[in-house]
């Protein structure tokens, strides 16, 4: 059946209905043809012209597919360098921009099956950065061209110019650090032997060791107090006690006990050596008193 016209009533309706994108599975690449339907796609393949370019394909299949896989990834890495530079960009909106052209090299005909593959390709060669997150795959493309390359060591050397003295000195402070720890590790790694393992071993051949839990009768402490001076020695029992100084009267002896004192009557019986200075005054006062009663009470 012969094509419409240009300009025909039946021309326009078809180029209306091949408007947009269409069925990427009706799509011959070898032919170059795209199909509306399946019904369509089917009797292209069965077209003498389509067996005739399967047959050219057929002979050296691998090369076809590496020629159209290596023009494919040029396409998509210059839409991604001129449309998007090194920014993170959705993979799948590159494709999709990608696709926009009609004329565009289909994927089907790649050794790439899908999308993803593709991309990890990119990753693997170097050519794009890529990461992957819960919306999908993200791509960068990486500049490698030797106007790049020139102009970021321009900026490293501006950067290097412009930073102080003191930023300087610091930076080679830390690398000739760095650089003595690594020549002392090696040096130590080659020179001294292997630190050899250190445990406890005890020795069967020796005798045996016994604990004995008695105890042994301490012997008596000695006295570690000086002598004082002038000859005169302390007491070992009471070494804060000093000799030279005078009792106090008016204290009342510690071993006393208050029932003694309470009973002036058992004061009385005993003996004027036992009794202290202390008690002896009060014993002389109440007297004194007793006494300035009884005159009181006679006159």
């Amino acid at each position: 059946m012969p094509r419409a016209e240009v300009g025909t009533p039946k021309y326009l309706a078809n180029k209306m209905k091949s408007k947009g994108l269409q069925r990427l599975r009706w799509y011959c690449q070898v032919c170059q043809k795209q199909c509306r339907d399946e019904n369509g796609f089917k009797c292209h393949a069965q077209s003498e012209g389509h067996l005739r370019q399967m047959l050219v394909v057929g002979e050296n299949a691998g090369r076809h597919i590496a020629d159209f896989s290596g023009q494919f990834q040029h396409d998509f890495v210059q839409l991604l360098s001129r449309r998007f530079g090194t920014k993170r960009v959705f993979a799948n909106r590159v494709y999709q921009e990608f696709i926009q052209d009609k004329s565009h090299l289909h994927m089907n005909a790649t050794r790439w099956v899908t999308l993803t593959e593709f991309v990890k390709h990119l990753g693997r060669s170097s050519i794009a950065r890529v990461d992957e997150t819960d919306k999908g795959w993200f791509i960068a493309w990486i500049d490698n061209s030797p106007k790049a390359l020139a102009k970021q060591e321009a900026s490293l050397k501006k950067d290097r110019a412009t930073m102080s003295d003191e930023q300087r000195e610091r930076i080679l402070i830390a690398e000739q650090i760095e650089r003595a720890q690594h020549e002392a590790g090696t040096s130590s790694g080659s020179a001294s032997p292997p630190p050899e393992e250190r445990c406890l071993q005890r020795d069967e051949s020796a005798d045996k060791v016994v604990l004995s839990l008695s105890m042994k009768p301490s012997a008596p402490a000695e006295s570690t107090s000086a002598p004082a001076t002038g000859g005169l020695k302390l007491n070992p029992l009471k070494p804060g006690v000093n000799p030279l100084k005078r009792p106090n009267v008016f204290k009342t002896p510690a071993a006393s006990k208050p029932s003694d004192r309470a009973d002036t009557s058992n004061d009385k019986k005993r003996p004027a050596a036992a009794m202290s200075a202390a008690e002896r005054l009060i014993l002389e006062d109440q007297e004194r008193k007793r006494r300035r009663m009884e005159r009181e009470g006679v006159s």
